[in-house]
């Protein structure tokens, strides 16, 4: 039986995987020692715990185990690695290089560093969300020191050339930053294939606990040296103090090795539905995807359904969960700066709705979503 509502707002966050929490429960009172507590053996288990968690995400993104950096999510990662980079080599030059579709954590952080002498230039994107690498190269000045360009968009889905960015960036000693926040458990991530420099993840986003992720800070060729972001007893290689949150740390190690197992079995299912849901609501014709069809997660599709604002076809399908842009931003009446640095007018972004699939999606709510939506807009435009 069909229960409700139906969730398509994955991008948002996930339920924690039941193999995921099965792994924290005993974290929260058998095992419940400090990582941190060096003398007897509840801090012992508490620490073994913490390092296998280490080796499990080492291995999600084929990094060294000590290259990894707990953290409490994305947000806190990316303070800790633009501010961290922008302090410890200021010496160097003061020019970040972003993108206007970057992630308000990204964006917000880069306008903070403005106003402590921080030069940001901020790519454009086309019509289908994609930078122009020969503009990035253009902006690139002998005061740059940072290039920082998300993996995957999550409004759009859109996946940038991350492999020619990084090569831009080698070429001329740039330290290149990556928020694979949503990318992260969906495509294949590979920090040594792609020479990524510094990368955040975060648990919540790919079926593990909310409120922990992880800042990968690599260690040679080159070595790279934030400043720490939070200071009090040395902990996470003196990066990141803090008493660190062991079921959480359990509970993104198990959700990184259990996406690794799922990975292509998960985008191969889940691509069907996402591609039988977008046709079946842009067929009638008055509703479009926004950002590139080729380059862009398996599970994302963002629709305009001209002359329909979404704030009026929403309340019509809340049986469905679904976004209008970034949860972050979801209290703000603005059209999204995604849709707007692509293109499209404030109508066609009022318009726009993004619907995210996931590991839990049957055929059988897809085609009640498209059902309940095709009503709708039929109701909408008499």
């Amino acid at each position: 039986m069909l229960k409700l509502p139906i969730y398509l707002d994955y991008n948002s966050t996930t339920p924690v995987d039941p193999l995921v929490l099965e792994k924290m429960l005993p974290y929260f009172s058998e095992k419940f020692g400090n990582a941190g507590s060096k003398n007897h053996s509840f801090g012992w288990i508490a620490e073994e715990a913490v390092e296998h968690a280490r080796e499990q995400i080492a291995t999600f993104i084929n990094s060294e185990k000590n290259e990894i950096i707990f953290t409490s999510g994305s947000t806190e990662a990316i303070n800790f690695g633009l501010k961290g980079i922008f302090e410890n080599y200021l010496t160097k030059g003061n020019q970040i290089i972003t993108v206007k579709t970057e992630h308000k954590a990204v964006l917000d952080t880069c306008a903070y560093l403005e106003t402590k002498g921080a030069s940001i230039t901020y790519l454009d994107v086309d019509r289908e969300g994609l930078i122009d690498l020969n503009q990035l190269k253009d902006s690139i000045t002998p005061s740059t020191i940072l290039v920082s360009v998300m993996f995957a968009n999550n409004e759009t889905g859109v996946i940038q050339p991350i492999a020619e960015i990084v090569k831009i960036c080698k070429e001329k000693n740039i330290i290149f930053f990556c928020d694979a926040t949503q990318a992260a458990g969906k495509v294949r991530i590979d920090i040594n294939e792609n020479q990524i420099d510094l990368m955040c993840i975060s648990a919540h986003k790919f079926y593990g606990p909310k409120g922990i992720g992880a800042l990968y800070i690599r260690r040679k060729n080159p070595r790279v040296k934030p400043a720490p972001l939070i200071h009090g007893g040395g902990h996470e290689r003196g990066f990141r103090s803090g008493t660190l949150n062991v079921p959480a740390i359990v509970g993104l190690g198990e959700a990184c090795e259990l996406a690794s197992k799922k990975i292509w079995e998960e985008s191969e299912r889940i691509s069907q539905l996402r591609t039988f849901f977008e046709q079946s609501l842009t067929e009638a014709g008055n509703a479009f995807i926004n950002g590139s069809i080729r380059n862009r997660l398996h599970n994302t599709t963002n629709i305009s359904f001209a002359g329909i604002d979404s704030s009026a076809l929403i309340p019509e399908i809340k049986d469905i969960a679904v976004a209008t842009g970034s949860a972050c931003t979801s209290a703000s009446m603005n059209p999204s700066h995604v849709l707007n640095a692509m293109g499209l007018s404030n109508d066609l972004a009022h318009s726009s709705i993004r619907f995210s699939l996931g590991r839990f999606t049957t055929e059988e709510e897809i085609k009640f979503a498209i059902e309940k939506i095709r009503n709708a807009l039929i109701k909408l435009k008499k």
